[in-house]
């Protein structure tokens, strides 16, 4: 006799459908796995065979038979222990230990050895993946109830081992589980933060149109602590992109309650991996850039990452996702983030400080500048010196209402969505070349002071389109209908870097 029972497994952080048969054949007891198994499905028969025995059901070592399960499609490689709990029960089947397992109905879950049920990764979007598949149920373990309740159309029922389950097959009524998702959090108040008006509207205009952006100038002057709070200025995350961001992380065993509904900020260390933030290993597994999706990732002490790493974010920048290939796999992951880089001008930090003499070198300072190549900079949209304050500065600076600055930014928001209408992308940063001209139209005096300056400052076509996507944000923050003179000059004095304010 021959069972079968459909499941998912996890390719990287996508979910694919995986029909499990087993069929008992005359031969040498043995129970065996086939169809690109990795080691932790393969050691799935030892976890089976106990958690049976545990709650009284005739496990595979008990027949004598030749037991094969077979897990199609066999050129995709099977990985995670979430396929535990669907063999169980198609082994259960193939013996007559049980009678029938409901169609479209979903199980997933790793079995412990005394019949429980663990929580398992993916459970998000293999669940959003399954609507597609036209199931209705789905039964998981208690412990990943939280990531998926809230979702529509579908029913969950949560259980802590294998004899529930059991029980439920059996007819026992079980009632399914379903939460209320609460958005309600507590907004960071960032009167704390000190800064002049400058910079502040040059947050502000990040924020609004999710522009990558530089903090350089001396130690202490707050470029990280800018950096970390910039996150606070992004509204929620909408619907698609929290249930994409909260996939990824689900994906990873990273979601540990709900959804995630605030962009994400990643931070990795200077010393970190090429691998761990661009992604890649045996598996070609994601890495920091993607787990930066739809939020920020940022860069502390910039030039002290290794270059292939500076050099390896250069397409995730650009195209907002990124390409991990390895010999056995090939994996394409999303990675649309703002990214920010905080720096020092030299070594020592206080290169072209006027207060501070430079200890370095002209060749160390040459030397530590030039770890961030030119495409680098290319592909940042603004620029943002950040200077020490006198005492009498720090002391006097009226704090600011960031409650209005968040409305303010609140309807722009409103404003470019009007404006992009239907198109597939939410702000200036993200408008492609090929809707540059459809998007974006200056004024004769814009246009004139634009030319200029490309010819002045020999600006490559990638820097022409930041400075025009610049200035459409700041047309939207000032409520303008055309990009005017003011707009390009201020974006032209974003785009270079200088220790004027």
């Amino acid at each position: 006799m021959i069972s079968k029972l459909k499941s998912f497994t996890l390719s990287g952080i996508f979910p694919e459908i995986v029909e499990i048969e087993i069929g008992l054949s005359v031969g040498l007891s043995s129970f065996q796995i086939v169809g690109l198994p990795d080691q932790t499905v393969n050691e799935s028969k030892e976890r089976i065979g106990l958690a049976l025995k545990s709650i009284g059901a005739k496990p595979p070592q008990k027949f004598n038979r030749k037991i094969v399960v077979n897990l199609a499609p066999a050129d995709i490689k099977k990985e995670g222990p979430l396929l535990d709990l669907p063999i169980a029960l198609c082994f259960l089947l193939a013996t007559g230990q049980i009678k029938n397992i409901p169609e479209k109905t979903l199980f997933l879950g790793e079995l412990g050895l005394d019949g429980s049920l663990k929580k398992i990764k993916g459970v998000l979007p293999i669940a959003l993946k399954a609507k597609e598949y036209g199931f209705e149920k789905i039964v998981l373990p208690k412990e990943n109830l939280k990531e998926v309740s809230f979702l529509d159309d579908l029913q969950f029922y949560g259980f802590e081992n294998l004899k529930e389950v059991i029980k439920f097959l059996e007819g026992e009524e079980f009632r399914p589980y379903k939460e209320k998702i609460n958005f309600d959090f507590n907004e960071e108040d960032l009167s704390f933060l000190i800064i002049d008006d400058y910079l502040l509207r040059g947050l502000m205009i990040a924020a609004l149109g999710r522009h990558n952006f530089l903090l350089y100038g001396p130690p202490g002057t707050g470029k990280t602590l800018i950096a970390k709070n910039f996150v606070n200025l992004l509204p929620n995350l909408r619907k698609e992109e929290s249930l994409e961001v909260s996939s990824i992380y689900s994906a990873l065993g990273l979601l540990n309650e709900g959804i995630v509904f605030r962009p994400p900020f990643r931070s990795p260390h200077h010393s970190a991996s090429t691998t761990s933030i661009l992604g890649g290993g045996k598996d070609a597994k994601p890495g920091e850039v993607t787990l930066a999706h739809r939020g920020v990732l940022f860069f502390d002490e910039l030039p002290e990452f290794r270059r292939d790493v500076l050099e390896g974010i250069r397409e995730p920048m650009e195209n907002g996702e990124i390409v991990v290939s390895r010999a056995k796999k090939v994996g394409k992951y999303p990675a649309k983030f703002i990214f920010i880089g905080a720096y020092n001008p030299c070594p020592c930090g206080f290169y072209g400080d006027p207060e501070i003499e430079c200890k370095c070198t002209i060749s160390e300072i040459n030397k530590y500048q030039r770890k961030i190549s030119g495409p680098i900079f290319d592909r940042i949209d603004m620029n943002f010196y950040v200077p020490r304050m006198k005492s009498e500065k720090i002391f006097n600076m009226e704090k600011r209402d960031f409650k209005k600055i968040k409305e303010k930014l609140k309807e722009a928001q409103e404003r470019m969505k009007k404006f992009f209408g239907d198109d597939c992308f939410y702000y200036p940063s993200e408008i492609p070349p090929n809707k540059i001209n459809k998007y974006i139209q200056l004024t004769n005096d814009a246009e004139k002071i634009l030319r200029d300056a490309i010819d002045r400052f020999r600006i490559s076509l990638r820097g022409v389109h930041k400075i025009l996507k610049v200035s459409l944000t700041i047309t939207f923050l000032e409520n303008k209908d055309k990009i005017d003179k003011e707009e390009i000059l201020e974006a032209l004095q974003y785009r270079f870097q200088t220790n004027e304010t």
